[in-house]
């Protein structure tokens, strides 16, 4: 059956099937197929490089792989990522811009019929609760550079929740944030995946919380896994078929060891 012609599984809000993407000559992704189904909490894991914000992105149709098709909701990216939140890895710069927490979380309706900067009522109360969901509205009148790094993780959370998705898609969500300040972000976010399918992407594997379901390996190839567990097969993906790994992750009593091959 042409790739085209294959029929939708109504439980997905992801679907790619044999998706292929280069930037020029050299290969990002190749030959991904891949279903996520609703509800899932999804880890994408894999190397820096290995094509993992590549695959967002491709998901969300701000890239278009030269193979393949993909669907976002049942429908292709560009007419169903409205209904997407998207949290990018955010830069230390970012603090440096002279904006308050709640104008950041208004940014988020630009494109959904916003008229900002002249900001509506319902458009400022659907800030607040965003900022309310998170944690963040005692907050909402405080400059962006006054911050702490888990205080502004969870604004620009704020800002990919006010359009109120149906997914979530974050990217680094962890990064530059204490271990407490972990914790708390993925507690809030398994409270959001009882609404929404949440898909976050990390090159830590020590990062995969109990809250996880399932996990998506990334390094080039694509190793989709059902569980909240790396196999071997994915060790192989991240580190070579010649390496071992002995893996111990918060949450997960799971050991994984490669293959030992002598030299």
């Amino acid at each position: 059956m042409n790739v085209q012609e294959k029929v939708q599984d109504p439980e997905a809000v992801i679907e790619l099937y044999n998706v292929s993407f280069s930037f020029g000559k050299a290969l990002v992704l190749k030959d991904v197929t891949l279903t996520i189904p609703k509800g899932d909490f999804v880890a994408i894991i894999g190397p820096n490089g290995g094509g993992k914000t590549t695959l967002v992105k491709i998901i969300l149709g701000l890239l278009s792989p030269q193979k393949g098709t993909v669907r976002l909701l049942g429908k292709p990216p560009t007419l169903s990522c409205r209904y997407a939140g998207y949290m990018p890895q955010y830069a230390t710069g970012d603090r440096d811009f002279p904006i308050r927490v709640i104008e950041v979380v208004m940014l988020g309706l630009v494109g959904t019929g916003s008229h900002g900067p002249f900001w509506s009522k319902s458009e400022r109360e659907k800030a607040e609760r965003a900022l309310d969901m998170v944690g963040m509205l005692a907050f909402s009148q405080k400059k962006i550079g006054g911050l702490s790094g888990g205080q502004l993780q969870r604004t620009l959370l704020a800002r990919a929740l006010v359009s109120e998705p149906e997914i979530l898609f974050l990217d680094e969500p962890m990064a530059n944030i204490d271990i407490g300040g972990q914790t708390i972000l993925f507690d809030l976010l398994a409270e959001l995946n009882e609404k929404m399918t949440i898909v976050f992407v990390t090159h830590d594997v020590g990062l995969l919380s109990r809250h996880v379901k399932s996990v998506i390996c990334v390094n080039q190839r694509v190793f989709f896994h059902p569980a909240a567990e790396i196999t071997p097969e994915m060790a192989h993906i991240l580190m070579g078929e010649e390496c071992s790994m002995d893996l111990i992750a918060h949450g997960l009593p799971h050991r994984v060891l490669g293959q030992h091959r002598g030299r």
